[in-house]
Order: structure tokens, then sequence, then C-alpha cells
């Protein structure tokens, strides 16, 4: 068996590939951490006056990845795991906040410091890093409607559009040319529907087991 984290824009289905994976592997599976987070609702609602005096951004960043480097400190402790999302994501985050002057270049450099820290800790357990991402890439129209289709009302002002197609049109150039972490598996969601297809979900779950067959294989 093998540690797996699902990557990929916001809408596009994590929750669902990383359930389905976990129900197939018989593995548990860290969910992001959503409903309970007290940050993100404020963070998508907030004002940019409010955000420049409350430093919204900043906090979540520090919240998801407190968060995320305790799912998977234990993912990788186990070695049977499944993450929707990962700490080696949240970098990306914090940088296009940097970008769009919503992360100063201080607030940033803290967090980087304290996510080389955290990765350095990770270095020294048995299992350091994933096996593989799972990353689901989509048109931007897909992401749209699918943000549209969860219904989470925090995510749905017309003001976030150019926020999510600036996360969107960096998002694969991080993936295929900055994520060093694990072999990558990608699904094109214009064209998968774990949900409502089931033939989909097979396909998808066959693709990642011959992708940890090919791995196993490798390292062999």
């Amino acid at each position: 068996m093998a540690v797996i984290v699902v990557g990929g824009m916001i809408g596009l289905g994590k929750t669902s590939v990383a359930t389905l994976i976990g129900d197939k592997l018989n593995s548990e599976v860290f969910f992001e951490s959503v409903e309970e987070n007290p940050i993100l609702p404020l963070f998508y609602t907030a004002s940019e006056e409010e955000i420049e005096r409350k430093r919204y951004p900043f906090l979540l960043q520090l919240y998801f990845l407190d968060t995320r480097f305790r799912a998977i400190k234990q993912a990788l402790g186990n070695r049977h795991n499944v993450l929707d999302r990962s700490i080696y994501e949240d970098w990306y985050f914090a940088k296009v906040n940097r970008d769009l002057g919503r992360i100063s270049d201080l607030e940033f450099s803290i967090y980087e410091n304290l996510a080389a820290n955290m990765m350095a800790e990770l270095a020294e357990l048995p299992k350091k890093a994933p096996d593989l991402m799972v990353y689901l890439k989509g048109s931007f129209e897909t992401v749209l409607h699918r943000i549209g289709l969860r219904g989470r009302s925090f995510e749905q002002d017309p003001a976030l559009v150019e926020y999510y197609r600036t996360l969107w049109s960096g998002y694969d150039d991080w993936v295929m040319n900055y994520y060093d972490a694990s072999e990558v598996l990608v699904v094109d969601m214009d064209k998968t529907d774990v949900v409502g297809r089931p033939e989909d979900a097979e396909r998808l779950v066959a693709d990642v087991l011959a992708k940890l067959s090919e791995i196993a294989s490798a390292d062999s």
C-alpha cells in the first residue's frame, strides 16, 4: 500500500476522489479542514480593507499549515493513507496571495521558514514523502461550475472569480515544474465525474492502481 495525496484547484472534487480511493484501497482518508475552519469564511467574505487590517490570508495559511502538518505526519507514520490536499500545495496558495499583495513579503518569509522547519521534521520519519499525487486538472469553466454546484455560500461571491482565475492559471505550472515530492497522476476532470458515473470512478481507481504498481516496480 502507499500514501496518496489528492491535489488540485478549488472545487474540482478532491474530497470525492480521496473518499473513492480510500474506500477502494481500504485506507484512512485525511480530509481538508473546512467546516471547522474559523478563518476560511472570513477570508472569502472580507473586504480588501478588512483583509489589510486583520491579515486573514496570512492567518489562513498558518491554519492550513498547522492542520496539514499534523495530518501528513500521521499519514506518513501509518504508511497506508490518502490525504485530501497536502502540506505541499499550501506554499502555492501562500505565494499567490503574496503576489496579489494579500500576504506581505515579511509574512511570506515567516511562512516559508516555518514550512521549511516542518518539512525537515518530516524528513526524519521512516517514510519521508507521499508515493503519489493524484492531480485533478480542469478548465476554468469546470472549476466555476463545480464551485457553484457544491454551494458553499462564502465561495459564491462573483468578486471571487478573478481570485479563482489567478489560482487556476498557475496551478498546472506549479505541479508540473515545482512539485517534486512524489510521482504525479493527472486526471482530466472536464471528462471525469466519479460521483455521477460509476465507470469514471472505476477507471480512476484502475489508473491509480496501475500507477502505484509502476512506482513499486521502479523502486524494487
